[in-house]
This record gives C-alpha cells, sequence and structure tokens, in this order.
C-alpha cells in the first residue's frame, strides 16, 4: 500500500461504518423491546393520539416540524417493525451489503422512532447516533471534507459540554464538587460507581477540574498536526472508558469512542488493527476514480448546513440567547431532523438524590410498590450493569422531581397502572397486581444516598434512603370505574 493510501482514510471510514452499524443495532433492538410500552396504543403516550392532536391543528408543515414515517401507520405492529427493520439494515450496514441504502433506511427509522418515543427519546445519545449515522450516508475514503465534518462534531460534542458547564455557572463545577455528587446522583450508576464515590476528596475534585480540561481545551488539538490529534483521540478515549466503568450510558460513550477514530488515518491505524481485520473490512483496493461532481457538491453543501447551524448553536449556547426570524426557524427544522444538535452531558450537577416510589392498593389501605427493572429502589440491590441497553422508563424517572414538565409521561404513565396495561407493566421488574388493576395508586419520595463503607460491612445495602413523604404533584390517584 502507497503512502497516499497510508495517510488516507479508507480504513478509518470502512471500520466506523461496521461500528456504526453496531450500535445502530443495539439502538433498535434496545428501543424494540420498549417501544409498544411507551408509545403504542395502550401505552404511556399513545403516538397515534398524538400524530392527531398535531394534525388537528397544522398543515403540511407538520411533516418537516415532525418528521416520521408513522404518519402513514402509527399502529402497533408499525412501531415493532420499523425497530425489526432497523435491525435488518444494522445488520446490513455491519456486513457490507448495501450499506449506503442501508444507512440512509437506517437513519429514516430511527428518526422516525426519534419522535415517535417522544420525551423517551430526547436524549443526546439519540441525537449524536443520528448525527453520525447521517454524516455517515456522505463518507467514502477519499471525502476528505466529511473526515473533518466527524471531527467537527466530536469537536462540538466534547466543546460544548464543557462550554455548558460554565455558561450555565453550576456551583458544583465552579467549585470542582461536581464529582463529589455525580456518582451518586447520576441516573443509573454502576457498581463501580459506588467505590468511586468513596474516593478521597481531594482526587474527585482533581478529577472534575481534569474533567473540565478534557473538555474544554483537548477538543481544540483535535485540528493541529497529527500527534497532537492522537493524543486528543487517546485522552478522550481514556475518558470515555473511565465513564464506562463507573455509569450505565448504553452505547453513548461507544460511539464517542468510535468517532476518536476520525482523529487517526489509516496509517496510524494499521499499527493496531490486525491484518486479518484489515482484509475483512478492506477485501479489496480502493478505486482510485476521482469523486463524481454531484458527490462533492453535496457534500460542501453537506458542510455548509453543518457549519452555519452549528456555529449559531454554540453561539447561543455561549450567550444563552435564542435565535430568532429565518435564522430561528432554520434551527427548529435542523432540531426536528436532528442532522445537528446540541450537546451539554451534565452541564448542571444535582446534589441530592430523590427517588419516587410508586405504591398500589386494593382498599386504601395495605399497599405494594411497582418494582422497576433498574433504578435504585432495594436499597440491599446492587447497582446493575445495564448498558448497552437503554431503559427509557428508568432513565425518565431521574428527571420527575426535577421540573412540572415532565408531569406530561408522569401522570399518563400512573393512569396506565391503574389500567393495568399489560405493554406498560412489562417495562417493570414486577407488577404486584397482576391478578387485577388497583384501585389507588399513591407516590413516595425518598432520599437515596450511597451507603458508607461501614454501614454497607454491617447491613449488606449499597444505599440509604430517607423517607420524605408524599410526591405532592401526584399523592394519590384513583381509578375511575
Amino acid at each position: 500500500m502507497g503512502a497516499e493510501q497510508n495517510h488516507g482514510y479508507q480504513l478509518v471510514a470502512a471500520l466506523f461504518v461496521r461500528l456504526l452499524g453496531v450500535f445502530y443495532l443495539i439502538a433498535f433492538a434496545s428501543i424494540g423491546v420498549q417501544i409498544e410500552g411507551l408509545a403504542g396504543s395502550a401505552g404511556i403516550l399513545p403516538l397515534a393520539q398524538t400524530l392527531a392532536e398535531i394534525q388537528s391543528h397544522t398543515g403540511l408543515e407538520r411533516y418537516f416540524q415532525f418528521p416520521t414515517l408513522f404518519w402513514l401507520n402509527a399502529g402497533d405492529s408499525a412501531l415493532t417493525g420499523a425497530a425489526l427493520a432497523g435491525c435488518i439494515a444494522a445488520l446490513l450496514i455491519v456486513f457490507d451489503r448495501l450499506a449506503r441504502p442501508a444507512l440512509t433506511l437506517a437513519f429514516a427509522l430511527y428518526l422516525s422512532l426519534y419522535h415517535a418515543g417522544q420525551e423517551f427519546l430526547t436524549f443526546q445519545w439519540d441525537g449524536l447516533l443520528l448525527e453520525a449515522g447521517f454524516l455517515a450516508i456522505f463518507l467514502t475514503p477519499r471525502s476528505r471534507l466529511v473526515v473533518l465534518l466527524f471531527r467537527w462534531l466530536l469537536f462540538r460534542l466534547r466543546f460544548l459540554s464543557g462550554l455548558s458547564k460554565l455558561t450555565l455557572q453550576d456551583p458544583t463545577w465552579s467549585g470542582l464538587t461536581a464529582l463529589n455528587y455525580y456518582f451518586e446522583v447520576q441516573p443509573l450508576p454502576t457498581p463501580l460507581a459506588w467505590y468511586a464515590h468513596q474516593l478521597p476528596d481531594w482526587l474527585l475534585k482533581t478529577g472534575t477540574a481534569a474533567t473540565l480540561v478534557v473538555e474544554i481545551l483537548v477538543p481544540f488539538m483535535m485540528f493541529l498536526p497529527r500527534r497532537w490529534r492522537f493524543a486528543a483521540a487517546w485522552i478522550t478515549i481514556f475518558w470515555q472508558l473511565l465513564i464506562i466503568l463507573t455509569s450505565n450510558h448504553n452505547w453513548f460513550n461507544f460511539l464517542t469512542i468510535a468517532l476518536c477514530l476520525f482523529l487517526f488515518d489509516d496509517r496510524a491505524l494499521q499499527r493496531v488493527v490486525p491484518e486479518s481485520v484489515r482484509r475483512a473490512l478492506l477485501p479489496r483496493p480502493a478505486p482510485a476514480a476521482r469523486a463524481l461532481p454531484a458527490r462533492r457538491l453535496a457534500s460542501a453543501t453537506l458542510a455548509g448546513v453543518v457549519l452555519l447551524v452549528s456555529s449559531v448553536q454554540i453561539w447561543e449556547l455561549a450567550t444563552l440567547k435564542r435565535s430568532s426570524g429565518i435564522i430561528g426557524s432554520a434551527l427548529d427544522y435542523a432540531e426536528a431532523f436532528r442532522v445537528v444538535n446540541k450537546y451539554h452531558v451534565f452541564a448542571t450537577m444535582k446534589t441530592e438524590r430523590i427517588e419516587l416510589e410508586l405504591q398500589g392498593s386494593p382498599d386504601g389501605n395495605s399497599w405494594q410498590p411497582y418494582v422497576f427493572k433498574y433504578k435504585p429502589g432495594d436499597p440491599g440491590r446492587r447497582p446493575p450493569v445495564v448498558m448497552p441497553h437503554q431503559p427509557r422508563l428508568d432513565w425518565r424517572m431521574w428527571f420527575v422531581t426535577m421540573h412540572p414538565q415532565h408531569l406530561r409521561w408522569f401522570e399518563p404513565f400512573v393512569q396506565a397502572l391503574l389500567q393495568n396495561s399489560p405493554a406498560v407493566t412489562a417495562l417493570l421488574e414486577h407488577n404486584p397486581f397482576a391478578d387485577g388493576p388497583p384501585r389507588y395508586i399513591r407516590v413516595m419520595a425518598y432520599r437515596y444516598r450511597f451507603s458508607s463503607p461501614a454501614q454497607r460491612e454491617h447491613t449488606g445495602d449499597w444505599w440509604q434512603r430517607e423517607p420524605l413523604g408524599a410526591f405532592t404533584p401526584l399523592p394519590w390517584l384513583e381509578r375511575t370505574p
């Protein structure tokens, strides 16, 4: 292989696209086993009702404001069928069969499920998967411009996460105490998070400061000469591995690591990728023909849109101002299609963990708790390892006590439990009313803290919890006849 090819991106592109197919497969399979309970006809937020409401007060613009294939059919079989079709498309990508059409189909299907899931799919990793998936449609081994767009995506993902921590002026970040809370208050900690929480205060503060450096300064190294880019890649990868050990963030951190491939080139990868893998990824040499004018035009247009929209997004995050007029409308459409996204991972940090326990009763006297699959409940249950699966309901429960806007889905969730909806109760670990629905449901709040080493040695409990009483926005609900 010649020097020009060694410094090219044929291997980089091939490896990333295969990995992207794996992430698509994980994401489609994960949402496929949940989508009926989240957005099906008997789910928490039925998609058919949402589409009917949108259609009642909008015109043709609804297809651009809420782009989804489910305008054709929003039934339960269509939802699960889309997830299955997405898995098939992902496998085609992994095995490099009709990869370009499969990438296009996977993007369209996941975008449709993204909107179908409503509150349950509005997370930054969903946007990252869609943005990376959209760029991959235009990726070729000789498309240096698209390679630069992938670097720009990785830069924005990391830099905006750091910038938001400063602009939102969260005291835990400015005071370097964020990691004193993070391991305990994050949505779904792993068992190693308990051990990380026990680290000495000076080390946690050092880790907080290092996080700011890694997110704010290291991203600028991504546009420097090769060795600087390599250093930025390895620092980013190391930091992502630390997060993976202590946090159940599904495929998010793995996809971030995969994006670091674009900080390398084929010459660098050949040193670490076995020859057998290289032959499997590149069974034949890349054609020497130059890119077609239409493809170059498409890449240039894509770059222009991405750079314009993302630059405005950076300005908005830095100034905490919202664009209006034509620019604001363009941002809204870009956000609807998720081709360019804002990223602000843990820009603010909770300082205490409030967990909600839903309890049902047939008579208002005896109460039995509903048990979730993954979120903290029984203090003696070890924090689970969930990744790369993304349990949407358990994760969303973390937000309910933060703002009244989350009651939009939480109250329908409670009502679905009162109806004993099989699709919804299937999202739980245990339904205490499998033989018949409860008459009443109440919501109780508890403050959770990690047990100290002495407490855990004495009781075996991973958590200590303190009752706070009824969750006042929804203290008591009764099933209507």
